[in-house]
């Protein structure tokens, strides 16, 4: 009789029925299945491995070894999931310390990661601390040994670990479809609103709670054409009770335009005070964009005019207001529609007037050069921006990742993206250098670890039920998102993109040959033409829509110099500053003009269509003509166009400037002020602190070109 020795010297009868429980129960967590024969072969191997070794006692990490080489034979993938589980009460020991630890700090310190989040509130801090376990977790139970490493030593940074095994990351929430016919959210059903008023109300409780399913940025794309239909049913309800009531027909048209331009602006004021202090249940305002502008009906322009003369204006006390965060906006620019002298030129000029005081809008150029241009020009569709800068690629409605023929048309809204790993290029060149081999081999050493990545994150993700988040899954939120609550949405998943993202351009063509990307940039291009190579040959061979995103480093850029030094030291013009540029714009510090650094990020433009912004700083103190001029200059280039400037509003007195640091009208340095932190704004000092990380800090004070 065997008997298997315990982990405490207590012996157990060896039963071979005990590895097909055990066995089982890895399989259910790498989401599959043994068939009988599958665990046949695996017990057979199992009993003719103990009788060769001709010992009446084994040591029970022998007896897992045998199991494991069963399962390397029969599922790899299960082998993995068995080796993970071995030692996991010594690994969430470890694991609940490191938990503990960053609790501690959360608590009483605060975190700086994100911007967008409030780590002095309890929600937030719970959340936090949630998501430190919910990393642990994702790093132990989903990622290989190699790709730890690499998070590790710095070559690659999986973004958002706390929530990668739960849910999607941004997206293009079909708002529409969801509100049209009524909906059900939360066991009540909503009829479809009958005014313009409920429609706002239902569409804030809709972006709400659907952002909170998620994580990443949240886009209701083209929403002055969303509201237009509620705006229509508000004049007409206003035009009927004040003819009911003997007005004449010239009047009563005139008080039901009024009722609806101030339901428009009672609307996006409501939203502005909603995003920005009702937290998500993730603990932060929920990074929510709208893009609107080429509505040409009276009460889509009307939209749009109030939106961002809304935005303009301000919140806070009389004599103290200051533009809101959220929601992000983005003007739709068609050359046809708002260009000299054309139909919705006036709704151009208001966006001008709201970018030169708040800095949204961004920009978005419809019908200049380029890939998003393309599109809207052959097929009449918009590519909004999911958050600051991600973008999608084109899924065909019949053709899927290719049109099936010259009639086939691409589909956007209602899709959204699984993820992004981001690769350092920097740290790629120097292991390569330091070891003395290819750096392109190297470099695709890198790019296939975050290629497997999500591609089991594809398949992970496609087993969770649509009663994760139905208004996504279930109403319409998502394309094709109309299933049962028990259904699983793999279906879905076929149109979502997962991101390969780059950072530290500069950087690596500073180590490259000591010159930044204003000098040269030739290697840097090099570098980026190859990778979409190799991301092509993948989303061809994998079926996936794969895409380049250029990553806003957010914390990121603080921590990828700290992982350099600590692996290659200090070196001039890559890691003997604090933080590392963002994506591949050029570095913050160089002295050009706007035109110029137009001029020398166009060449990356096409080659990052998975996620793009470019953005200059406007040193011209509110000048309304020299931003227009710049903006029609990136319009016609066809970029995705942020206006930068440094807004300062004194708390005590509400003066407000540009550069301010402490108020010349009354002496205060109760400012707040507001930069922007990468594709979107945030306040970089709140009554004397920050939510700005000190990498990010440092890289604003070193601004002159951003």
């Amino acid at each position: 009789m065997v008997k298997v020795i315990k982990k405490d010297g207590s012996l157990e009868a060896f039963n071979v029925q005990k590895v097909v429980d055990a066995v089982g129960k890895s399989a259910y967590r790498a989401l599959t299945k043994f068939t009988d024969e599958e665990k046949r072969h695996i017990c057979q191997y199992v009993v003719d491995k103990v009788n060769e070794m001709e010992n009446d006692k084994i040591p029970i990490p022998i007896m897992h070894n045998i199991v494991e080489s069963a399962l390397e034979e029969v599922k790899p993938i299960v082998a993995k999931s068995y080796r993970d589980y071995r030692n996991y009460k010594q690994d969430f020991v470890r694991m609940m310390d490191d938990v503990y630890k960053k609790s501690q700090s959360i608590m009483y310190v605060g975190d700086k990661e994100n911007a967008n989040t409030d780590s002095a509130l309890v929600s937030t801090k719970r959340s936090l601390i949630f998501n430190q376990f919910n990393k642990e977790l994702y790093q132990k139970f989903f990622m290989t040994t190699e790709e730890i490493q690499a998070c590790r030593d710095g070559y690659i940074y999986v973004h958002d670990m706390s929530a990668r095994r739960d849910t999607m990351n941004c997206c293009l929430f079909d708002v529409s479809s969801v509100l049209t016919g009524g909906f059900e959210m939360g066991n009540i059903w909503y009829n479809e609103p009958k005014t313009l008023d409920v429609a706002f109300d239902v569409i804030g409780d809709i972006v709400l709670s659907a952002a909170s399913q998620q994580y990443g940025g949240f886009t209701v794309p083209e929403v002055d054409k969303i509201l237009e239909p509620y705006a229509k049913k508000t004049f007409s309800k206003s035009f009927q009770k004040y003819t009911d009531l003997g007005i004449d027909e010239e009047r009563a048209r005139k008080e039901a335009y009024a009722d609806v331009k101030r339901e428009f602006e009672q609307g996006f004021q409501g939203w502005e005070y909603k995003f920005n202090t009702v937290a998500s249940s993730r603990g932060d305002y929920p990074f929510i964009t709208v893009t609107a502008g080429i509505g040409t009906g009276e009460f889509a322009k009307m939209a749009t005019i109030s939106l961002l003369d809304v935005r303009r204006k301000g919140q806070g006390k009389e004599g103290c207001k200051k533009p809101v965060l959220f929601p992000k906006i983005v003007f739709l620019y068609d050359e046809n529609l708002h260009g000299p002298g054309k139909e919705l030129e006036d709704v151009f000029e208001a966006g001008v007037r709201c970018s030169a005081k708040t800095m949204y809008p961004d920009w978005l150029s419809l019908t200049g050069k380029g890939y998003i241009a393309s599109m809207y020009k052959q097929y009449g569709k918009v590519i909004s921006p999911m958050g600051c800068r991600a973008f999608l690629s084109p899924w065909y409605e019949r053709g899927g990742m290719h049109p099936a023929d010259e009639h086939d048309t691409p589909v956007f809204v209602g899709r959204f993206n699984v993820g992004a790993v981001s690769l350092h290029l920097p740290m790629i060149l120097a292991k390569a250098r330091q070891e003395s081999r290819d750096f392109y081999e190297v470099l695709d050493y890198y790019l296939n670890l975050i290629r497997q990545l999500h591609v089991r994150t594809y398949a992970y993700l496609g087993e969770m039920r649509a009663s994760t988040n139905p208004l996504a899954y279930c109403e319409g939120g998502f394309l094709g998102g109309h299933l049962k609550l028990s259904d699983k949405i793999k279906p879905i998943l076929k149109t979502a993109t997962a991101s390969f993202g780059i950072t530290a351009f500069n950087e690596l063509q500073e180590l490259y040959n000591g010159k930044s990307l204003v000098e040269d940039g030739a290697f840097a291009l090099e570098v980026l033409e190859h990778i979409n190579q190799k991301i092509s040959e993948y989303k061809e061979e994998d079926g996936h829509l794969y895409a380049i995103y250029g990553t806003p480093a957010e914390s990121l850029c603080g921590l990828q110099v700290k992982q350099f030094r600590a692996k290659y030291g200090i070196i001039e013009g890559v890691s003997d500053r604090d933080y590392v540029s963002n994506s591949f714009h050029c570095h913050v510090t160089e002295d050009i003009t706007p035109i110029q650094k137009q001029d020398l990020e166009y060449r990356f433009w096409e080659l990052s269509n998975g996620g793009k912004i470019q953005y200059v700083k406007y040193p011209i103190d509110y000048n309304i003509d020299a931003i227009k001029t710049l903006i029609r200059r990136a319009m016609d280039m066809g970029f995705y166009e942020g206006v930068n400037l440094s807004l300062a509003y004194c708390d005590d007195c509400g003066h407000q400037e540009l550069e301010m640091d402490v108020c010349p009208v009354c002496g205060s340095n109760n400012l707040t002020k507001i930069e922007r932190m990468n594709g979107y704004l945030s306040y970089s000092r709140v009554h004397g602190d920050t939510r700005l990380n000190e990498a990010k800090m440092a890289e604003i004070a070193e601004r002159k070109s951003m």
